[in-house]
């Protein structure tokens, strides 16, 4: 006797091919994000120009090059710190840092200025390609170097400190700009630069393109790429403490870039990246409550929330943006059970875009969620609530796809006499089957009230059940 059902699975795996399908837009989104933001990587064409021309090493030893980009974060840090150290070991002519960052956080500013001060090779950092800046914490990260140099068409400057949490008094503030006015002023002393200039930079928030800061000794260099700047730099000798004498002219070039695991945690510190991890991660766990299954909605969802976590330790949080995400998913599945007509839906849709909008309360922009990520991961979220979960409750709701539960409310054929017990046909099928409610005859159409195990218990159609 067969008991295999028809195939209806098509239904119940539509949630999870809808939910893969905006899964996939909240990643693209990401990945566009990624794309828009400077980051760290292989080298550019300067060096592997570099690389190709200065192939034959006449110099003292090779100058290592690496290039570093965004958000100035522990990741970053960690790695620069690791560059140097591994370079001195080695010892290296020079290394070689091609920066490009809107500054970033305080104490991983200070952990890669202290490596510098302490590595005994020339450090070498280049505001490099074109376009490039080093704002904010990387003109402290530049003043420290050994030597500072720029490529045409880039700028610097900009480093008055910023709370993170935005809630400083007049006196707290007051006391962090003129710590950090004396702290790049002794940096810039140190190393025989504009130090009035730099306390400028600090208190009035100044900032200079590159061939002006070329002129008022802000920097040493400014050259286009990077054979250029080591046929400049050779032979310079650098200030104290160090006092050491560069030798870069025909060195061989060795490239260095940041592991995929620094790179990795580099990339999720960005607000874009961290918010849209955490929606991803909310909605996977919403969908595998909604849709039980083999659990993979809920693994990547716990994942991508952990991943959140990781820059949230970061980035700067605020609890009271997280609470109106929160509200936002609250008054999506509302929106399920309620059909409020849209009015709960739209509601989640403002309540998360302002959620986005002041989860990273900063004035600095690169600290902040941009609007085009909050507006469509708003619309996604929307469209997941309306269709995904929509789907995934009806299907929650419906028989059985699979197993005699699912013959519940089906209607067959008795093919021999039930009295009580005898036989059935359902969908080209034959089962076993008991009466309820009176003996059936052959050829009577009856209709399935309940199973027990792999008996069927029928009634006559358009018999009430207990009749």
């Amino acid at each position: 006797m067969a008991h295999r059902l028809p195939p209806r699975a098509a239904r119940h795996a539509a949630p999870a091919i809808l939910f893969t399908i905006l899964a996939a837009c909240l990643a693209g989104l990401a990945a566009l994000a990624l794309l828009l933001m400077p980051s760290a990587g292989p080298l550019g064409a300067g060096a592997a120009q570099a690389a190709a021309s200065e192939s034959l090493a006449t110099g003292s030893g090779e100058v290592w090059v690496t290039k570093v980009g965004g958000i100035v974060d522990p990741a970053l840090a960690g790695y620069l710190v690791n560059a140097m150290k591994n370079a001195a070991d080695a010892k290296a002519a020079a290394l070689v840092i091609e920066l490009d960052t809107p500054g970033g956080l305080d104490t991983s500013m200070r952990q890669i200025i202290q490596a510098e001060l302490a590595c005994p090779i020339p450090i070498v950092f280049y505001v490099y390609p074109q376009g490039a800046r080093a704002a904010s914490a990387g003109l402290y990260i530049l003043m420290a170097s050994d030597v500072a140099a720029m490529a045409p068409q880039t700028n610097l400057g900009a480093a008055t400190p910023v709370s993170l949490s935005d809630s400083m008094d007049d006196t707290m503030k007051a006391k962090v700009i003129n710590d950090a006015a004396a702290y790049i002023k002794g940096l810039a002393i140190s190393h025989g630069r504009n130090a009035t200039w730099a306390e400028q930079a600090v208190r009035e928030a100044v900032s200079l393109p590159a061939d002006e800061a070329l002129q008022q000794k802000v920097v040493e260099f400014v050259a286009p790429d990077l054979p250029s700047l080591l046929r400049a730099v050779d032979g310079h000798v650098t200030t104290t403490p160090k006092s050491l004498a560069l030798h870069t002219a025909g060195a061989a070039i060795k490239q260095v870039s940041m592991g995929w695991i620094s790179s990795f945690l580099h990339t999720i510190a960005n607000p874009d990246i961290a918010y849209i991890l955490m929606i991803i991660g909310v909605l996977g766990l919403i969908f595998e409550l909604a849709r039980p299954g083999i659990g993979a909605a809920g693994v990547s969802g716990i994942i991508a929330l952990i991943l959140a976590f990781y820059s949230f330790q970061v980035l700067p949080v605020n609890w009271a943006g997280i609470a109106l995400i929160v509200l936002a998913m609250i008054m999506f599945v509302a929106e399920i059970k309620i059909q409020s007509h849209g009015a709960l839906g739209i509601g989640g849709a403002v309540a998360l875009i302002f959620g986005g909008l002041i989860l990273f309360p900063s004035n600095t922009p690169f600290l902040r969620v941009g609007w085009v990520v909050l507006i469509v991961v708003a619309l996604i979220a929307l469209a997941f609530f309306t269709f995904v979960i929509r789907k995934a409750a009806r299907a929650t709701r419906s028989p059985h796809a699979t197993g005699t539960e699912s013959m519940v409310g089906a209607s067959g054929v008795v093919t021999s006499p039930l009295s009580p017990q005898g036989q059935v046909r359902l969908h080209g099928e034959t089962w076993r089957a008991r009466s309820e409610g009176g003996d059936l005859l052959k050829d009577q159409e009856v209709e399935v009230v309940r199973t027990e195990g792999l008996t069927l218990i029928v009634q006559a159609t358009g018999q009430k059940e207990g009749e």
